[in-house]
């Protein structure tokens, strides 16, 4: 009778035997192997990152990158790429600095509106550099010892990022978003603990600086039977972003506390419609960010608020651009998709209408697309022209309201 070469159990004593050339192996002992291969490219350290061979590019070269995934932001993807490249020449020249001067890290932090894309620009980094990545909440970050997420979890996404490997986890990227959301509750340091806002971004200090953590490898609140990963944080790039809801008063005070008298001509040089790009660290510091987080995301940049034109131009013209997707979707089923020029104009009209920015032109498409893509795979069509018409009629059939922001 068949029985597994490794335990030696017949084949009506387990689930199945997979037959060789000269043997068999049974379910079991095939799952205990996949472990012990896990366990051993852990304790090995062997990834699918191997940053030795990351090949670095220069800054413009990293904005071209950058130009085909996102639309506009010039001076933002600017200001990212000088960033990211210093960073990453600062690993690459390693300890060899006969002048003994120390170059620190350029953590940065991104400000702008929802759906700007600050997320996008810090994924397309990490793409684009082959290094671990991982984007993180601070809404859901609180102190030790309190109900949420311990500041250290989000290593552990980095080094499950990682394959926990802990030297690829040391010069990966981590994004933290909402970080305006723990800014602290007045401008003055409280005297009571402030359990999801100044106290997380005490926490952060020494991430952001630099320091080596205990990290539990499965996440979740901290045990002391378990075992920790040291993780050093000296080289990890934080990117931080946030909408700062409101910055815009705090700017425009700062703005005209600084023109003396009746200066008509520089109140009339002030961009009122987008007061994001005059912003500075003391604005952040009077949103409620403590001045110890500010100086360690020493590079600040702002995402320009998103116009029909540069909704337009996002919707079709990036290398994975939402209508290319589509394309892409009804191809593989055999489909021509044809879309009208006025329907491009009609969602980047309902987007800006519901003031959700780039994030809201897919959901919008969806909308419409939804029905074509449940129903046409089951038809004997070829092509698909899609209608001004049509993209109403699905608009005008949905409750769509949902999606409007205040």
């Amino acid at each position: 009778m068949d029985k597994c070469s490794f335990c030696d159990r017949k084949r009506n004593e387990v689930k199945f035997l997979i037959s060789g050339v000269s043997g068999f192996i049974c379910d079991e002992c095939t799952s205990r192997a996949y472990e012990i291969v896990l366990e051993e490219n852990r304790t090995t350290n062997k990834s699918k990152f191997n940053i030795e061979k990351t090949k670095l590019k220069k800054p413009k070269e990293i904005k071209e990158f950058l130009d085909q995934y996102i639309v506009g932001q010039e001076q933002a993807k600017k200001i990212l790429s000088v960033a990211v490249y210093n960073h990453y020449k600062r690993l690459s020249a390693g300890d060899t600095n006969p002048d003994e001067i120390e170059i620190e890290k350029s953590n940065i932090i991104l400000v702008g509106e929802t759906g700007t894309g600050k997320t996008l620009l810090a994924k397309t980094i990490a793409k684009m550099l082959d290094v671990p990545f991982t984007i993180v909440d601070a809404t859901v970050l609180t102190e030790a010892g309190y109900v949420g997420e311990d500041i250290e979890s989000l290593l552990t996404r980095l080094l499950q990022a990682a394959d926990f490997n802990v030297e690829a986890t040391e010069k990966g990227i981590v994004f933290i978003d909402e970080i305006d959301k723990i800014a602290r509750k007045g401008d003055n340091p409280s005297i009571t603990r402030d359990v999801s806002g100044e106290g997380v971004q005490q926490g952060l200090l020494k991430l952001l600086e630099g320091a080596v953590v205990a990290v539990p490898p499965k996440g979740g609140r901290k045990h002391p039977e378990q075992n920790m990963i040291q993780v050093n944080t000296k080289n990890i790039l934080f990117i931080a972003g946030g909408a700062f809801d409101g910055i815009e008063k705090k700017i425009a005070r700062r703005l005209n506390t600084q023109i003396v008298g009746f200066d008509k001509k520089a109140v009339d040089t002030i961009d009122k419609n987008n007061l994001l790009q005059y912003i500075a660290p003391q604005d952040l510091k009077s949103f409620g960010l403590i001045p110890e987080i500010i100086g360690r995301l020493p590079v600040l940049s702002f995402l320009n608020p998103l116009n029909k034109e540069v909704l337009r131009k996002i919707l079709t013209e990036p290398k994975n651009s939402i209508i290319k997707q589509y394309i892409k979707l009804f191809e593989i089923d055999g489909i021509k998709l044809t879309i009208e020029n006025k329907v491009l104009d009609y969602i980047v009209d309902k987007a800006i209408e519901f003031k959700t920015g780039a994030r809201g032109l897919r959901a919008i498409c969806e909308i419409i697309m939804t029905d074509a893509m449940f129903e046409l795979p089951s038809m004997e069509i070829n092509e698909f022209n899609l209608t001004l018409k049509y993209a109403k009629s699905k608009i005008d059939n949905t409750n769509i309201k949902n999606l409007k922001v205040a």
